[in-house]
């Protein structure tokens, strides 16, 4: 199987109020228990903007310099991914397609290049 990053900015979501918001929850989480009872849903998480960001760092001469909030240069910012293991892109695209439909706003899927490394348990086991 092949890992997928399915992504969006949150300068794509317009305003919402906040029981439209409410609503769109209900319908992803209907979408994201979907992917957990298919096995394909690894990780997800939401609700990212500008000020979710608590610092950027960049490196200096071998040592890690932190700035209080988001990188200054960017333009767009996270505001949720869901990473899901499925055997093509057509059933990454297909996953995609329903958070569209569930969150009526835009989408983008990513391919892993490779599987990446996952937090050990409590045993040491991955």
């Amino acid at each position: 199987m092949t890992e997928y990053l399915i992504t969006f900015n949150d300068e794509w979501v317009q305003e919402h109020t906040e029981d439209e918001i409410k609503a769109k929850g209900v319908a992803s989480r209907a979408v994201v228990r979907e992917m957990q009872e298919q096995g394909v849903l690894l990780f997800t998480n939401g609700g990212l903007d500008a000020d979710t960001a608590i610092c950027s760092v960049v490196a200096e001469d071998g040592k890690p310099v932190f700035t209080d909030g988001p990188f200054v240069e960017t333009k767009e910012h996270l505001g949720g991914f869901c990473a899901v293991d499925v055997p093509d892109d057509e059933t990454a695209r297909y996953w995609a397609g329903r958070l569209a439909v569930a969150l009526e706003w835009p989408q983008e899927v990513h391919r892993c290049r490779g599987a990446g490394m996952a937090r050990r348990d409590t045993a040491g086991q991955v």
